[in-house]
């Protein structure tokens, strides 16, 4: 057993160790793909009682080179990856270089191994090096006596931490990792990541993707992509890419896109590398050139989601005519009956934003429901309304917008 002693401050060390859930796996993934991996898993075992009792993150890539672990683990801002911009074997671009990424691992647990096998001049060989949150500046090496089939790595996490609950909810983060991922994956297709088993395809979890060319008033150009997602997520950000599609910086977005729309939206320019580099991402607003992307990519965003809005309102109530669902038939009769329609729009449109389960609903539970609902508004509009956004605990400012539709 060989003992490896991170050449840095213990509490610089321990800053390094913590990060949300998804942040955390997100940079073990990068740490495989920077390894030429082209499959990363991602599995988590639970106990009997539903918790996570361990984590897994394995890959096919080239493995730790730990016969210079000293060199390469053992000092921060000492990677491998400090030189060098492309990978070893399929030449696609770097995220990390700095080695500061496998210290995420302890914001899951508090031990963690790394089980590597690397291809050598005398063939394969397989170690194990292991650390521990109450002292990560100190790893052990150890040499497995048979090595394993092939290249790759293996990383197991245990002695849990209480907060990983989010994780449970597969759906939420396989679109979490996918939103984080989604450049590279479209730029690498040959790449996969799976959690428990699922494929992190970008495609499947969005709703819709489209691309716009913007120009900040200082003359930068970037694109600027936004991705909507199928499922509800966090408030929408602006992240920041460099050209090769890598998360270098986010902030707020700013722009709230309308019940029912869930997105990301990506900022990509060559420029961002650069201004990363000098730490300037970080300044967000109080940048001059980052302002002026930000503003125009807010600009974007608005007239991009109000298009969106009044298409996505048409397409839905055509769709329930369509199958038979809509309350009424033909054109409204006069001015009283076109603002009960209105009203009743915005109900519809609202339960459905405010429901997870609407669009899996049969065509007959629509109509017995938009029935209910039309009658309702019938018999006291006001009523009506303020019961749907009781129910559906709106915020107070969306219940002011349904209640003077």
């Amino acid at each position: 057993m060989k003992n490896i002693h991170v050449h840095a401050q213990k509490d610089h060390i321990s800053s390094l160790c913590t990060a949300s859930p998804i942040q955390a796996l997100t940079e073990l993934v990068w740490n495989a793909l920077d390894a030429d991996a082209f499959d990363v898993k991602i599995d988590l075992m639970q106990n009997p009682l539903g918790g996570i009792e361990s984590i897994r993150v394995t890959d096919d890539g080239l493995g730790i080179n730990a016969l210079q672990a000293e060199k390469h683990f053992g000092n921060l801002g000492g990677s491998w990856k400090r030189d060098k911009s492309k990978t070893q074997l399929s030449g696609r671009v770097l995220h990390g270089s700095k080695g500061k990424g496998r210290f995420k691992a302890f914001a899951l647990g508090n031990r963690v191994e790394w089980r590597t096998t690397i291809q050598t001049e005398s063939g394969l060989r397989s170690f194990v090096l292991t650390g521990n949150a109450e002292d990560p500046s100190l790893f052990t090496l150890d040499e497995s006596p048979a090595p394993g089939p092939a290249a790759g790595t293996e990383i197991m996490i245990t002695d849990i931490r209480n907060s990983l609950g989010t994780l449970l909810d597969t759906p939420w983060a396989v679109q979490q990792i996918a939103s984080n991922f989604a450049l590279y994956l479209k730029a690498y297709p040959n790449v996969r990541i799976f959690f428990q088993g699922l494929l992190v395809n970008p495609v499947i979890v969005q709703r819709a993707s489209n691309n716009y060319h913007l120009k900040s008033s200082e003359g930068s150009k970037a694109d600027l992509q936004i991705i909507e997602w199928k499922t509800k997520q966090g408030r929408g950000k602006v992240v920041f890419c460099d050209s090769d599609g890598f998360a270098l910086h986010e902030v707020d977005a700013a722009v709230r896109p309308g019940s029912g729309f869930n997105y990301t939206a990506y900022l990509v320019s060559n420029r961002f590398a650069a201004l990363h580099a000098e730490n300037l991402l970080i300044l967000d607003e109080m940048h001059p050139e980052i302002k002026a992307f930000l503003d125009a990519a807010r600009d974007i965003l608005r007239r991009h989601f109000r298009e969106r809005r009044e298409a996505l309102t048409a397409e839905l109530l055509n769709q329930w005519r369509d199958e038979g669902s809509y309350p009424f038939a033909g054109e409204a009769a006069d001015a009283a009956d076109s603002a009960l329609r209105g009203r009743f729009n915005a109900c519809a449109l609202t339960i459905r934003a405010y429901s997870d389960n609407f669009d899996n609903f049969t065509v007959l539970e629509k109509k017995l429901l938009f029935r209910l609902v039309r009658e309702a508004l019938v018999s006291d509009p006001a009523a009506a309304t303020a019961m749907l956004a009781e129910t559906l605990n709106m915020p107070l400012k969306k219940r002011r917008e349904l209640q003077k539709a």
